[in-house]
């Protein structure tokens, strides 16, 4: 069974002390770090562009699993994996060609994934995992922190798994959305990896005991 990997987002941290939240993150025994990109379009809210990326890749060494929430991902990959992107995962619902937008990052010597909302039926991956290192369900409406899970996500990861164990049983299994301690364990039953949280982890005056109970 593979390593439960916890990937915090910065969308919860403290902006001004990014540096310093990132750090404590990895201290805290963080295995990514999850950086989530929105364009005001794709999704309504606005966070952050590569210039972001670049400037925190210099305070870590952790790999940082950058989520594009933004229209035509395609045209924003280079300047993304020149930012030090290690993981670029996309939205299937927002790109013009999901397999050749995985194939181009793939070309970038970076992991590649797609990502889907949660009103996306599982089944358009079918004949897409196998071009994908990750895959991301999201739990939760892409856009904003701090939202509850949404409890049919269960369901869906569990066909998820499926499909991908079909597909592509090397590819990853990341969820994103509402993962709280009390919920992580019913998560990574149904076949979740990779455990995105953001308030959970940010806002625990004891982060490291937070993420190894997520763990």
């Amino acid at each position: 069974m593979k390593k439960t990997l916890i990937a915090p987002s910065i969308l919860s941290a403290d902006f001004s002390r990014m540096g310093e939240e990132i750090r404590r993150m990895e201290q805290a025994g963080a295995d990514l770090i999850h950086c989530d990109v929105m364009d005001g379009i794709f999704v309504p809210n606005i966070t952050f562009g590569p210039k972001f990326i670049a400037d925190i890749r210099k305070t870590t060494r952790l790999p940082l699993d950058v989520h594009l929430m933004i229209t035509k991902p395609e045209r924003y990959i280079d300047v993304f994996a020149d930012a030090g992107a290690d993981y670029l995962t996309f939205h299937y619902e927002a790109a013009e060609s999901p397999v050749d937008t995985l194939q181009k990052i793939k070309k970038r010597g970076i992991k590649n994934g797609i990502v889907i909302s949660p009103d996306t039926p599982v089944n358009v991956l079918r004949g897409i995992l196998q071009h994908c290192d990750m895959v991301l369900l999201m739990s939760v409406y892409p856009g904003f922190g701090g939202q509850k899970f949404i409890e049919k996500s269960l369901e869906r990861l569990a066909e998820l798994t499926k499909l991908a164990l079909t597909e592509n049983p090397e590819i990853l299994i990341e969820i994103d959305g509402g993962v709280t301690v009390e919920n992580a364990a019913a998560i990574k039953a149904v076949g979740a990896q990779v455990l995105v949280a953001g308030n959970t982890v940010f806002s625990a005056p004891n982060a490291a005991a937070v993420i190894q109970s997520l763990r």
